[in-house]
Parts: structure tokens; C-alpha cells; sequence
């Protein structure tokens, strides 16, 4: 994404555009899959780990990003959903049991839950897991 989508984006969800925070956003976008603290850290090098953080909580309310768990932890995504009061982004994200990588299945989207009386859905997290096609290569 441009600096330019990305401040588009910012103003979408009611977030100033700081250098850090493009840099974040940048990361997350070019990373295709959710990513770890580490692995932003890594990518990123120019920010401390708190920068990176504050960011993303900063994110995460303005629902910029969303969150997911697999086996490495926490994982970060950044929403394409342009709206700052909820997640219409929500997908099916596949981890593989054995390299550990994390995708999203975004053309699956989360199933619709009838839940009881008086409950309010504010995020899903659905994971499948199993063994990725190149794993799949490997093997045979």
C-alpha cells in the first residue's frame, strides 16, 4: 500500500497518520499474512518494540487491525474493512501444524452464530489447522 492509501485508510478509521504508524501499517500490509510482535520487529528494525505496540493497540481500537492466536502467539492483521466502529472484515485464517505458518482464507468468511438471548458478537477468531499444500508437496 501507498502512503497515500494508507493515510486514506487512517482518516477512515479516525487515526492521525504518524510516520511510525504508516511504517506499522506498512509492515502489516506487506507482510500477506498476520504477523507476530517478533516478526513486525524484525521487519520493521527502525521502531522499538513499545513504538510497534503502542501503534497496534492504537490500531486494534480504532479497528484497524484485528487479532488472531495460533501456536506462535498473537498475530496481527490489518482490516480492509473502512470503518472505524467495527470489524466487517472478518475471515478464516489456516495454520499449518507443521511449518507454523498462519494465512488468511479471506474469500471464507466467518459463519454466521446464532447466539442466545442478550449476547453481542464483537470479534471471531476462527483458525483451521492442519497441513499446508507445500507441506503436503514435501511429504511425498
Amino acid at each position: 500500500m501507498t502512503d497515500q492509501e494508507l493515510t486514506l485508510l487512517f482518516e477512515q478509521h479516525g487515526i492521525r497518520p504518524t510516520a511510525n504508524r504508516i511504517i506499522v501499517a506498512k509492515a502489516l500490509a506487506a507482510g500477506h499474512c498476520p504477523m507476530t510482535m517478533a516478526e513486525l520487529e524484525d521487519h520493521i528494525g527502525s521502531i522499538d518494540k513499545s513504538g510497534i505496540f503502542r501503534s497496534l493497540t492504537l490500531f486494534r481500537e480504532h479497528h484497524l487491525v484485528h487479532t488472531l492466536e495460533d501456536s506462535e502467539g498473537v498475530r496481527y492483521e490489518l482490516c480492509h474493512s473502512h470503518d472505524h466502529s467495527v470489524d466487517n472484515d472478518m475471515h478464516m485464517h489456516f495454520h499449518c501444524e507443521q511449518c507454523g505458518a498462519t494465512i488468511c482464507l479471506e474469500d471464507l468468511p466467518i459463519p454466521e452464530v446464532a447466539l442466545p438471548e442478550g449476547y453481542q458478537m464483537q470479534s471471531a477468531n476462527f483458525i483451521l489447522k492442519g497441513i499446508c499444500p507445500q507441506c503436503q508437496k514435501r511429504q511425498h
